[in-house]
């Protein structure tokens, strides 16, 4: 039969995903403890910041607070904001050195906005040691850039990334966030963006330092100008490039932007995701396929087989989706433990994808309609492939994408 057939295709596909895709279930530990280095590095953070007045003053202190042992600076850089961004900031660092307002120039063509306000801000940087990429929605705990030095220099490391703690304070959230996280950790397992040699890279745009020599080497932002994912991207030219690179989930860093309704969450990501899928009807259809093959499939083929009489013709059936479905849901929990939800929502995660499925089609919609890309009053077109690195991450184009 036809769904006996592909029960049993989910079913492989789940062990294969369990067992032998780098363990992209596992949270994992965080940074790791490290030695205090010789020398303090210079650390210069970077912060785009585009019509971010009201969020902050929950970030921005936490930045400039960071009790750094060695030179610690910031450059915020406004990105042509018309909410006062630029003086809410110079009110809550008081005066404060460390912290520098530069408004970003015209941007060139071929540049994502995103991008080039990162640009403006390393040449405001000057030529510190590392530079730390952050939104200016990203919170930080106390000691976290210590740590993230620390680490990057014990660990030789050129990249080293977190993944923000985004919030789950609505019933939205709650639902959409936590699959986000899992299905970019499938997308690209954090081990094996870690792993010297393995073709799998990707970054966390909401914290990210990189040596600066490092993207010297790799040319620099200009290299992936016309990225909307900037983060993928930037992993991608880094390893490339021989950088050494490790991406953590962690509670160091915490976004402190809202996604109260469904719309908001929707938009986030259906702004990228046909983006991250090279605008390729062929890819949009591989992708939309296998979400319906690995999640959908499943409780279909548990149901059909109870329907069809679990002891008789319904039973390969039952089998390997209900199998398949328990093995899915397995791997969810730990991602809702991190999040501090309960496990008994991990078998509804099939619904998540569905709506991920959407998303993603919406999103090759809104780009057809010629409002792909759409963020903060601008609106991106698919960008000359020759600006942006190549995908040389060993890992398939799908969703999700970057939530901002």
């Amino acid at each position: 039969m036809v769904v006996d057939a592909l029960a049993l295709a989910a079913l492989g596909g789940w062990l294969y995903l369990a067992l032998a895709h780098g363990g992209f279930w596992r949270t994992g530990p965080g940074l790791p403890d490290a030695r205090e280095p010789d020398e303090w590095p210079e650390v210069v953070a970077v912060v785009p910041a585009r019509d971010e007045a009201a969020v902050l003053p929950e970030t921005l202190p936490t930045l400039l607070g960071q009790r750094y042992p060695g030179a610690f600076r910031v450059v915020l850089v406004d990105d042509g904001s018309t909410d006062g961004t630029a003086e809410t900031a110079a009110s809550l660092a008081g005066g404060d050195p460390a912290l520098a307002i530069v408004p970003a120039t015209e941007r060139p063509p071929g540049w994502a906005g995103k991008v080039w306000a990162m640009s403006e801000g390393v040449r405001a940087a000057g030529h510190p040691d590392f530079i730390l990429f952050t939104d200016a929605d990203i919170a930080y705990a106390p000691g976290t850039v210590e740590r993230l030095v620390r680490a990057a220099v014990a660990g030789r490391r050129d990249l080293l990334s977190q993944m923000a703690t985004l919030s789950t304070r609505t019933g939205w959230e709650r639902v959409i966030v936590p699959a986000f996280v899992y299905f970019f950790a499938q997308l690209y397992p954090f081990r094996r963006v870690g792993r010297d040699g393995a073709r799998t890279a990707a970054a966390a745009g909401g914290c990210m330092l990189v040596r600066r020599a490092v993207l010297e080497r790799a040319g620099g932002l200009a290299r992936i100008r016309g990225a909307l994912i900037d983060d993928v991207a930037l992993g991608r030219l880094l390893k490339r490039a021989g950088g050494r690179c490790r991406l953590d989930l962690g509670r160091d860093v915490a976004s402190r932007r809202p996604y109260p309704r469904l719309a908001d969450l929707w938009t986030m990501i259906a702004r990228s995701a046909y983006h991250q899928l090279r605008y390729s009807p062929v890819l949009l259809a591989g992708t939309v396929a296998g979400l319906l093959l690995l999640y959908a499939v499943p409780p279909a083929a548990t149901v059909a087989g109870l329907a069809a009489g679990p002891s008789g013709p319904g039973a390969p059936a039952l089998g390997a989706g209900a199998l398949a479905w328990a093995v899915m849901a397995a791997t969810y929990v730990p991602m809702l433990r991190f999040y501090g939800l309960s496990p008994a929502r991990a078998p509804a995660l099939p619904l998540v994808a569905l709506l991920y499925a959407a998303m993603t089609l919406d999103s090759a919609r809104r780009h057809r309609a010629g409002r792909g890309g759409a963020w903060k009053g601008r609106t991106l077109s698919a960008p000359d492939e020759t600006l942006s690195a190549p995908n040389k991450s060993g890992a398939a184009d799908a969703p999700p994408a970057t939530l901002e």
